[in-house]
């Protein structure tokens, strides 16, 4: 569980690049005004200098100005929301968790999925493929309206036993009038650790990660 120098160089980058264009604004500003002082010292008093361009370029300054403390603003807010959410992700360690995905852990000749169908299907085909793509296990069975679990005990459809690793479940279901089923496929584990290194925190069970988006319940033990 890391974060990577890539997120702290670009934060520094941008705080850098910030702090630049508002010492930058800043400086042309004040020179503007030292011209524009004395411009209007020595200025002819029977052909006076025409003002409407000073108030235009006055208003741009003070434009860019009040962009830059909005991006700055924004900035900070950002990094304050990020803080907060790696934080929250942190809390869920040591939790057990239930989220929408279809990979699951083989472990001691148990995987567990759960199978949430949106209404009875009198035909469901679920299909267990391995990390390579390759189909492991199928069956064909029926399903109750709502969610059930789903225990596949590692066997093979040859008849052998599948080593211990990362799993995926597909579900195709029909009801008895032949139309098509919808099943979504849950998984449920312990989270071990948070992973920083994307743009977003990301949950790990086992060698599965979870986005925390797809995260259902949370549980922890007494």
């Amino acid at each position: 569980m890391s974060v990577t120098p890539t997120t702290d160089a670009a934060q520094t980058a941008q705080t850098t690049a910030g702090t630049r264009n508002s010492k930058t604004i800043a400086g042309n500003f004040d020179q503007f005004l030292l011209l524009l002082t004395t411009q209007l010292k020595n200025q002819n008093p029977l052909d006076p200098l025409n003002t409407n361009e000073f108030t235009q370029q006055l208003v741009q300054f003070a434009s860019v100005e009040q962009q830059i403390k909005t991006n700055d603003t924004l900035s900070a807010l950002v990094s304050s929301t990020q803080a907060s959410t790696v934080t929250m992700a942190l809390s869920f360690v040591g939790a057990e968790v239930t989220a929408d995905g279809a990979a699951s852990s083989l472990k001691g000749g148990k995987a567990e999925w759960t199978l949430n169908a949106a209404r009875a299907a009198s035909e469901a085909s679920i299909v267990v493929k391995d990390r390579s793509g390759n189909v492991v296990y199928k069956e064909t069975r029926a399903l109750a309206a709502g969610a059930q679990k789903f225990t596949w005990d590692g066997r093979t459809s040859t008849g052998s036993t599948a080593p211990d690793g990362d799993y995926t479940i597909s579900v195709t279901a029909r009801d008895t009038t032949g139309q098509t089923v919808s099943v979504n496929t849950e998984i449920t584990g312990r989270v071990d650790g948070v992973d920083l290194s994307g743009s977003a925190p990301v949950l790990t069970v086992g060698s599965i990660k979870v986005p925390l988006t797809g995260v259902k319940s949370i549980r922890r033990a007494a």
